[in-house]
């Protein structure tokens, strides 16, 4: 009888109780849930219309995520990253590969083809149809760099949404140990970009632990409770939530830089998803402007009408 030895990877992979770093995003399935949870979330909702179009639009990114292949870091980039700390396909600083913009174009044709479009949606994508490749690219700077005055608010969760396809197909082929730990544990790893909320989830090795899942690429990274997503303090962290409102979901808000993220709790409810349980909860934004935070950073699918402005529903 012969017997295998297992290699050092193995062996880790073994270990049920090891924390997992990564949560890659799986590509069949990663907008398919999303979109769901928008559906169930719109029910008997103030802002149902707007909940339901942005399921619209992400079943149409799990549609374009099925046949694009976008250009994928070479050996040198990720060696290079690894050996600086750097995100493995930054968002800015780097060449975009051009497909994302037939990729937003069949994002419009496939929310217009969905038979739902008002008129001042229909004006939308007709604009969206007419801007040129410069207009387009200018407008993907403005979604990647929060340059919040330099987009329609109306136009830049379109724009956001072709560029997640992107980079949520970058993400769901990489090689988990080729992604670099960053100086930074507020970042996505894999692209730079900043969380959109974080979730405490449940089962194997994801139980009980946080992760803070990416506005860009949806890739999720572990980060320790209680303490800041923004500035990294684990001074003054509390956590808020509207009386006789949804226990699965709070606000974690940070005294030192007077910020706060959403954080959800899979073992209230299983099927939160970070994203859409975050565009759904405009009560607790409320909320906690009143009691004068602002948010980490946006939700694409609902855009701030200005820098440091608070997000309201496109038209």
């Amino acid at each position: 009888m012969t017997q295998r030895i297992l290699q050092p990877g193995e062996i880790e992979a073994l270990d049920r109780t090891a924390i997992a770093r990564l949560r890659l995003p799986l590509r069949e399935t990663v907008f398919a849930d999303r979109a769901v949870r928008l559906r169930r979330l719109a029910q008997g909702h103030p802002i149902a219309g707007y909940l339901r179009l942005m399921a619209t639009l992400v079943e149409a990114q799990q549609q374009a995520l099925a046949t694009v292949s976008a250009r994928m870091p070479s050996a040198e980039a990720i060696e290079h990253a690894q050996a600086h700390s750097m995100p493995i396909a930054g968002a800015l600083g780097s060449a975009r590969d051009p497909a994302w913009r037939d990729v937003l174009r069949r994002l419009v044709d496939r929310v217009d083809g969905a038979g739902a479009a008002t008129p001042s949606l229909g004006r939308l994508l007709d604009g969206l149809r007419a801007m040129s490749d410069a207009q387009l690219d200018s407008a993907a700077d403005a979604v990647l760099g929060l340059r919040f005055g330099e987009i329609d608010p109306a136009t830049a969760p379109f724009v956001a949404a072709a560029l997640q396809v992107i980079w949520t197909d970058i993400a769901s082929r990489l090689d988990m140990r080729d992604v670099p730990y960053l100086e930074t544990p507020g970042l996505c790893p894999v692209c730079g970009s900043m969380p959109v909320a974080s979730v405490v989830r449940i089962g194997g090795q994801y139980d009980g632990y946080r992760f803070l899942q990416c506005s860009l690429c949806s890739t999720e990274w572990h980060m320790v409770r209680v303490k800041c997503s923004n500035c990294d303090s684990t001074k003054g962290i509390a956590y808020h939530g509207i009386a006789g409102g949804d226990e699965a979901l709070k606000a974690e808000s940070c005294d030192t830089c007077g910020v706060y993220r959403k954080i959800g709790y899979q073992e209230k409810d299983h099927d939160i998803e970070p994203m859409a349980d975050d565009l759904a909860s405009l009560a607790l934004d409320l909320l906690m402007s009143d009691a004068g935070f602002r948010r980490a950073s946006p939700n694409p699918m609902l855009w701030p009408q200005a820098a440091g402005g608070e997000p309201s529903p496109a038209g």
